[in-house]
């Protein structure tokens, strides 16, 4: 997942604070999340007579909808992509968000941008926020998703992407960007437990042990909270 929206991208991405907080689903500002494409039109149900049309009928009591119609009947989510890194030693790094008490801890990435690829999302927010640029190929270390809840309206998809190993001089050339983050941390496994919500924890220990066996991660429970 939720305090914030951009909690979602690990850091994050995904209840907020306030409805501002709620949009930053790990992204710098508010961001619209991109529907894919209208997918074929489907069957609505109509109290009222079925119509005839070309092509194939559509069950009794329906009539087909067009496209752009079809697609306001269908749940909608947001889409983040955030960026895993740990130091040689595989202790993980985590920026406190300046915006979310209840969940502060969480990984550079953000809110996917309109016609944007959950990669280009990752490495685009990591740059932003930490000015470490991500080269490929992409590494999945996790998907996410989380049913939509009273602070958020939509649901929200995520991929967690594999950075790699930091060295310590990478790590002091961290720039944060202050509007989002006001510290970052590198420590052992069991040191990040007291600093999160048990729920926060449990996702950064699945995705050490994808880090570790190479296998990614299915985390399908971020649900936002009530």
């Amino acid at each position: 997942m939720h305090d914030d929206a951009r909690h979602r991208a690990g850091g994050e991405g995904a209840a907020p604070t306030a409805a501002a907080g709620a949009v930053r689903e790990n992204g710098a500002a508010a961001r619209r999340a991109r529907v894919p494409g209208p997918p074929p039109s489907r069957p609505v149900h109509q109290e009222q007579p079925m119509t005839t049309s070309p092509g194939p009928s559509p069950s009794p009591g329906s009539t087909w909808l067009p496209p752009e119609q079809f697609a306001e009947t269908l749940p909608k989510a947001t889409v983040f992509g955030s960026v895993f890194f740990t130091d040689e030693r595989d202790h993980p790094l985590h920026l406190r968000a300046v915006y979310s008490s209840t969940h502060p801890w969480q990984w550079p990435g953000g809110t996917t941008e309109a016609g944007e690829r959950p990669w280009r999302t990752a490495v685009r927010e990591c740059e932003e926020e930490t000015g470490i640029v991500v080269s490929g190929p992409p590494r999945l270390l996790a998907a996410v998703f989380g049913l939509p809840g009273a602070p958020w309206p939509y649901a929200t998809a995520g991929y967690v992407f594999d950075g790699g190993r930091l060295t310590d001089q990478q790590i002091k050339e961290i720039r944060l960007a202050p509007e989002e983050h006001d510290e970052y941390r590198v420590l052992p496994l069991p040191q990040w437990r007291p600093l999160m919500p048990a729920r926060d924890f449990d996702r950064l220990r699945r995705v050490m042990e994808a880090r570790r066996t190479g296998r990614a991660a299915y985390i399908g429970a971020w649900d936002w909270e009530d």
